[in-house]
Formats: structure tokens, sequence, C-alpha cells
């Protein structure tokens, strides 16, 4: 009997951890052991790099990729490989002193490089992969839009005020440009004030690297206020004012940006050199030397070269009216000779000092059916008018631009 009793507890034993077994067996087929997903893991532009050790660094002056790759122990041969590998996706001459790199090694202590990573910018980097085989190539951070708003009044400049407020950089090109045929931002007054809602590009949500659409603008100026509305007629995104006309002009208030008038339209100057009195049929604006200068509208080059008064000039040749003139040109930009064509704000030299000058200055003047005219009187006429089919839908746009603008005056 007692063996009877012993033979039982085996046997139930046994199948008991049959049993177990089976329930485990069963368990498994039915429910897998739920590996995570590729984006749970931890990634670096779409590398998976959970299993490996980060090193940040940053390049110093006169750095190679070779020199890099000699600090993580990386083969001569690999390093040829690499370099090899460079030839059609990224000139290794592009690497700058002062950019971030990445590098990813194993976690032994052999340390071994598995990528190298060189950011070119906020949202561009080359990847040096050494995982599984040799290859190199480019990754880019996804950019997002962020909708802003900014305002200010002015006390000194626009410039001066934009960064005092914190504001992108950028936003100071973008309101001269849009606003380059309304304003003469070399008068800007004390007071004046703007107001623009635009789009932010940002990186990993808080890298600004910078500014996409303007989705309205307002600019106050000498008791005037401006507006930019902007509105898309066939296919071509413009900037109108209140009254749906193009805020672009046929010509610019002024070929450059950032500088100060230094002398204007007058028929009896006191010239600084020769020390007589006699017209000055232009307007000088003082600018440090190799500011770029850039044609106020869309014309045809009919002369280049040097005279001595004038220095180095440009002659262009805007339509059957006017022609307008840039003189002590320190150089010419690449590609302007007589006969070529040049389009409204492309660069067409540099300020500089040539001839009978007292120091870097752009002497510009506009001819009106040959006569001498005051560029700062200048009326230039609107070019692409808002279509009659597009008005309805254009005051549907501006009335939300409007509201939006007077919502955040200041």
């Amino acid at each position: 009997m007692k063996h009877v009793r012993i033979l039982s507890a085996l046997l139930l034993t046994v199948a008991t951890f049959l049993l177990i077994g089976l329930c485990y067996q069963c368990g498994h087929t039915q429910k897998p052991i739920a590996l995570p997903e590729v984006e749970d893991y931890e990634q670096f532009l779409g590398l998976r790099i959970d299993t490996l050790v980060r090193e940040e660094g940053v390049l110093q002056n006169g750095w190679t990729l070779s020199n890099l790759l000699q600090q993580y122990d990386v083969s001569p041969a690999t390093t040829h490989g690499l370099i090899q590998a460079c030839d059609t996706v990224f000139n290794l001459k592009q690497l700058r002193s002062g950019q971030s790199y990445y590098a990813f090694l194993t976690p032994d202590s052999l340390s071994t490089m598995r990528y190298l990573i060189y950011q070119q910018t906020a949202t561009d980097f080359v990847i040096f992969d050494i995982h599984d085989s040799l290859s190199v190539y480019k990754r880019h951070k996804p950019v997002h839009k962020q909708e802003r708003n900014a305002s200010g009044i002015i006390q000194q400049s626009l410039w001066h005020n934009v960064n005092k407020n914190g504001f992108h950089p950028e936003l100071t090109y973008h309101i001269s440009d849009l606003f380059a045929w309304q304003v003469d931002f070399f008068a800007i007054q004390e007071g004046d004030r703007y107001q623009i809602i635009y789009e932010e590009l940002v990186v990993d949500d808080s890298i600004t690297v910078g500014i996409g659409t303007i989705k309205g603008a307002a600019f106050r100026h000498n008791g005037k206020t401006f507006y930019a509305i902007p509105f898309i007629q066939d296919s071509t995104l413009n900037y109108y004012d209140e009254n749906g006309n193009n805020l672009r002009k046929a010509f610019l208030k002024a070929p450059l940006k950032y500088a100060r008038i230094s002398s204007r339209f007058s028929h009896g100057r006191m010239h600084p050199i020769l020390r007589i009195r006699r017209p000055h049929h232009g307007v000088d604006y003082a600018a440090p030397s190799g500011t770029p200068v850039v044609s106020i509208g869309q014309g045809r080059v009919v002369a280049k070269g040097y005279e001595r008064g004038g220095g180095n000039y440009i002659k262009i040749k805007h339509n059957q009216a006017y022609v307008s003139t840039y003189m002590h040109l320190s150089r010419f930009a690449a590609g302007i000779h007589p006969g070529a064509q040049v389009e409204q704000g492309q660069r067409i030299g540099y300020v500089g000092s040539t001839g009978l000058s007292t120091g870097p200055h752009l002497d510009f003047r506009i001819h009106q059916n040959g006569k001498p005219v005051d560029p700062l009187k200048l009326v230039s006429p609107p070019v692409d008018a808002l279509k009659p089919e597009y008005r309805d839908s254009f005051e549907v746009v501006k009335s939300n631009v409007m509201k939006r603008l007077q919502s955040t005056a200041i």
C-alpha cells in the first residue's frame, strides 16, 4: 500500500509538470512576447542607438575626417573606405570647425565606433556608418511651422527693436522687403511701429531655423499705416494693400539696405573734393565698403566701366523712360556686363570709394526721359494688379487678416 501511495505521488508530480509545460506552451503560442516597435527604441535621426554609448564634440580648426576617426581607433582601412564612400554624397572640404559631431560606440571595453555623425546645420546631418558595411548618407531633421505674432514701437531702428524684443533677426529683412516699395527705411522715425503675423520654422520644438510664410503685416510710418495682405493669384503669392494694390512696384525705394543718406538730390551742392558748387543729381548712401548693391528694377545693363568722377559705375535701362546709375562701386557682381538682363533686387555690385570720393558710399541716380529726377520723390507704378475675377476672394482674405492685425495692435 505504501508503494502505491509513493507511485501515485510520483505520477501526480509528473502530471503537474507536464500540465505546467503544456500551459506555458499554449500561452506562449497564443500571446508571444511583445517586442517593442521600432519607434519605441531610442533613436537619433532614425538610427537605433539604445545599445550604444553616445559622445559629442566640436570640430577643431584644421581637423579632417581622418583626424576625427583616429581618436576613436578606427583603422586606416576603414577610414579610407569611408572617404571613398563620400565621393558622391559629401564633399569633405565642407567640414567646418565649430560644427558639432556625434560618435556612437559599443558599450564594451573595445568601444568600437558604429556611427559618426557630422552636423552641417540645425537640420542637415552626414552619417558615416560603420555598423554593417561602410556607407555615407545624409539625414534631415523635420522642420515644423509654428505661427507667431511680433510687434514693436521703433526707438532707434527696426533692426534694434526686433532684436531687443527677442524676435528672430530674420524678421528685419522680411519687414523691409515687404514694404521696400512704400517705406523709405533710411528715414524711419521714432515712434514708427510694426506688426507681423508669420510662420516660424522650428526644429526639435525649440530651435528656430528661419522664417516661413508671412501671413499679414502692418507698418506705420510718418503717420500712415501700410498693410501687407498675402493673396495667391494665378498660383503666385503676392502681397497687396487694403485696396487690392500690389505692394510690389516697378522700382525699389533704394538699391541697398542698412545705410544712411549722406547727400541728397540738389541743383547746387558744394563738391567735397573739388570745392566748387555744382549740381548733384543723385542720392548718396553712406555704407561700409563691400555692401551689396542691387538693381532697383528689371532691365538691361547699357554701360559698365570706370570714369574719373564716378569711379566704377553701372547704368541700367529699365524701359523707354527710365535709366538708373550706380557709382563709386568697389567692384562689379559676376555676370554684369553691357547687354546683360537683370531682375529687380539682383545684386549688381558692391559699395566702394572709387573715383572722386571722400569715403565708401553709393551715388545713385535716376533719369526719366533723359532728365535727372530725385530718386526719393519718384512715384513707382505697381505691377501685377489684382484681377477683377479675384476681387471677392481677396476681400475674404483681407477681412480675416485685418481682424487679426487689429486684435494684436499696439
